[in-house]
Parts: structure tokens; C-alpha cells; sequence
């Protein structure tokens, strides 16, 4: 099964995972910035997410292979990688699994360590609604935010929403399954697991995934990694600073 995934493009192949919860189409305006400067941008939607395939099967040695499967698919030999939380895990692994796929690695406010589960709120919060009685986004919006009050990740969330038949709503993640796999979504890649080539990671000042005392870590697995902060931005930092977040990937990528 192959991922699905929007080409935006032509030139040096560059492929972007989304975080937990996301889809491919959180990073189109990025995408578009990409392509126009000449990349072949990939944006992926990884299992259990957006118009993937779902499994039961959810680590990161199965994320891995799937990106593996899809540059096998799409016939390329090398290409730059960008992931975001969940997917920086993801791009990270793959990296260290099969080094000669990867030319540059960019990885989005996530440290090669082990996460504890922390999204149970929001978990919670989508398993209450019952598309069998909310058949508007509006009703969706309103049922949602008895639980989780930020009306911007209640967006990004609701992102997700698609209309399965006339009146009947669902999200397009496995919601379940990913309920079942948190701890996974939080584990960290092996600790022997290095790779040799450039690798940028950013994180967001205003975030705590990757705190200062991750940087002897970073570097253990990624020896060539430099470490950079967008300003004004949290997890989300490719959203919250958009213009920031290229400027800072592309001098990388360019250089």
C-alpha cells in the first residue's frame, strides 16, 4: 500500500511529513514555496492520517518503510526530508535506516528522545462527537470546543473533517487506532541509530520539545545536525511563523 500524496512541482525530489493529527495539506502554502524554488515537493499523508491507508500497525519502523515503499514507487533514488513532530520522528528514522535515501534532513521542534503521552485531552475531546447526530462543521465546532477551548488547534483539528456521503460527517484520521498507539507516537528512535548527513533541526522559542539539554542528544545521533530557533512561534512553528521557517529550510537547502 502506497501513500497517498500531492506533487507540487518539478526538480529535487523533497518530501514533508505532517505531525500527529495533521495531513498533507497543513503544509501547502510551504509546499508551493518549495516548489517554486526548485523542488519536486512531496506532500505525504503518513498512515492513519489525511487519504492514507489505515492499519493496525502504527511505529515508527513501519512509518519508515512506508516512506521507503513510496520512493520506491515513485522511482527516487535520493531526496531531501522534512517532518514535523510525529513525522520529524518518522523522517528522522528513516534517516538513520537508510542513510543513502536521504541527501539533507530538516526535523520541526521534535528531539530524538521518548515522549510521554500528552494528547489524551484532545483525544477525548474528538472521540465525544457523534457524527450520527452533528451533520454540520459549524455543530462539529461547537460540540469540540466543550473540550478543547483553543479555537486554533479546534481548526486544525476539524481540518480533518470530510463528508463521507450527503449529511454524514467523519474525520479522516484513525481515530481509534491512534488512540490505542499513543505510547508509540512518543517513543524515540533506537539508541545506536545515527545519521551522518546535514540535518537542520528548528524549534520554536516559545516551545518545549526541544529544550537545551537535548542538544548533546541531537548531536550523539545526528553528529552533522546545527540547531536553530524561529522566533515567535510554538509547536507549530511552520504555521505560527511561516515566513521565518523558509527562509531559514531554504538558506539550509541552498547551501
Amino acid at each position: 500500500m502506497i501513500l497517498h500524496s500531492k506533487i507540487i512541482g518539478a526538480g529535487k525530489p523533497l518530501l514533508i511529513l505532517h505531525g500527529f493529527l495533521g495531513m498533507s495539506d497543513n503544509w501547502k502554502s510551504l509546499g508551493n514555496q518549495f516548489s517554486a524554488n526548485g523542488f519536486q515537493v512531496h506532500l505525504i499523508d503518513q498512515r492513519n492520517h489525511g487519504k492514507s491507508f489505515h492499519s493496525e500497525d502504527f511505529d515508527y519502523e513501519y512509518l519508515s518503510e512506508d516512506i521507503l515503499q513510496y520512493i520506491k514507487d515513485k522511482e527516487i533514488e535520493k531526496s531531501i526530508v522534512i517532518g514535523h513532530s510525529m513525522g520529524g520522528k518518522t523522517a528522522m528514522q528513516f534517516a538513520c535506516s537508510h542513510p543513502s535515501k536521504v541527501e539533507k534532513l530538516i526535523i520541526a521542534d521534535i528531539a530524538p528522545k521518548y515522549y510521554p503521552p500528552h494528547h489524551q485531552e484532545i483525544i477525548c475531546g474528538l472521540l465525544q462527537l457523534n457524527f450520527a447526530e452533528i451533520t454540520t462543521r459549524t455543530q462539529a465546532d461547537k460540540e469540540l470546543s466543550q473540550y478543547l477551548t483553543d479555537f486554533g488547534i479546534r481548526q486544525f483539528l476539524l481540518k480533518n473533517l470530510y463528508w463521507v456521503q450527503k449529511g454524514k460527517l467523519a474525520f479522516r484520521f484513525n481515530l481509534q487506532v491512534l488512540k490505542n498507539k499513543m505510547e508509540e507516537i512518543g517513543e524515540n528512535i533506537s539508541s545506536i541509530d545515527t545519521y551522518l548527513g546535514e540535518t537542520l533541526f528548528l524549534r520554536g522559542d516559545r516551545s518545549e520539545y526541544i529544550l537545551n539539554n537535548d542538544f548533546d542528544t541531537i548531536k550523539r545521533h545526528f553528529p552533522n545536525a546545527t540547531i536553530d530557533t524561529i522566533s515567535n512561534a510554538g509547536h507549530w512553528l511552520h504555521a505560527e511563523n511561516p515566513k521565518e521557517f523558509f527562509n531559514k529550510t531554504i538558506t539550509f537547502l541552498n547551501r
